[in-house]
């Protein structure tokens, strides 16, 4: 007889440093020790703990949650974080992923006013990776909205599929914002997917990073996929909390993110004889 089984697959959920946002860098390591979760994703902004290699060792070492990935400086407001030059941003980036222990580095795709980092980017990334056993894992975005008009704020291009990564972050918040099909872009990304930032969304103009099962994206289908089919990287809830009205409320949004992940990365599959 053949009855199915759940087969729970190796796949280590992560909380971005981000998801805690007000609160700090050192505030998101005790938070995701206190839910369970396996890791955290460092986001590299203007806190300072998140651009110290030694604070973050002491938290990772003090709570027992290793570092997964380290997301580069390539948001507006950190235009000025470990330089101002990208390359140099991102070598830095590298550097604390490999001191830290970490697999991954996230990286946006350059803003068009990036004239010169933009045209060597898909290139000076496939050297990047050539040097390390880090992965660089470029993340897609979408375009900027504005009532009836659009904008390309990207580029080699916001659908980073149209180029030749070595290693994908699939973001389900920002397909959301793209209107973009997550799933014919995880299709497309194939088995270059290295990485996948887990939030939810709606289609609005702006990125909203909704704790997953809140939007209309695909989420659970994109995690069941990944574990059929074998999936080797990691899963970072990667959510908007700001608008919690207590550090009880956020904890209980990361909690129903975390319980959200495991649910559906849960696999059923049949075994023989059981």
């Amino acid at each position: 007889m053949v009855e199915p089984v759940v087969r729970i697959p190796d796949v280590k959920v992560a909380l971005s440093t981000a998801s805690v946002y007000p609160e700090s860098t050192a505030a998101a390591f005790e938070i995701a020790a206190r839910l369970g979760y396996d890791g955290v994703e460092v986001m590299v902004w203007t806190d300072p703990v998140s651009q110290d290699i030694d604070a973050l060792r002491r938290l990772s070492d003090y709570h027992g949650i290793p570092i997964l990935a380290v997301h580069a400086p390539c948001l507006l407001i950190t235009q000025r974080v470990w330089s101002t030059d990208p390359w140099t941003k991102l070598q830095r980036a590298r550097a604390a992923a490999e001191k830290l222990g970490a697999s991954t580095v996230v990286v946006h795709p350059p803003f068009r006013w990036q004239r010169q980092y933009a045209r060597d980017f898909v290139g000076g990334i496939q050297r990047m990776a050539n040097e390390t056993d880090v992965r660089f894992a470029v993340e897609n975005m979408y375009p900027w909205r504005y009532r009836d008009r659009e904008m390309l704020a990207y580029a080699p291009a916001w659908d980073v599929t149209q180029d030749d990564y070595r290693h994908f972050t699939i973001d389900l918040s920002h397909a959301a914002t793209a209107r973009t099909d997550a799933l014919r872009m995880l299709d497309r990304m194939g088995d270059r997917l290295g990485h996948v930032h887990l939030a939810d969304g709606k289609g609005s103009a702006k990125d909203e990073h909704l704790v997953p099962g809140r939007g209309d994206q695909p989420c659970a289908e994109v995690l069941e996929r990944l574990a059929r089919s074998g999936y080797g990287g990691h899963v970072v809830v990667e959510v908007n909390t700001r608008r919690a009205m207590s550090g009880a409320e956020r904890e209980a949004d990361l909690a129903e993110a975390l319980a959200f992940a495991r649910l559906h990365l849960a696999s059923p599959v049949r075994v023989p004889g059981r």
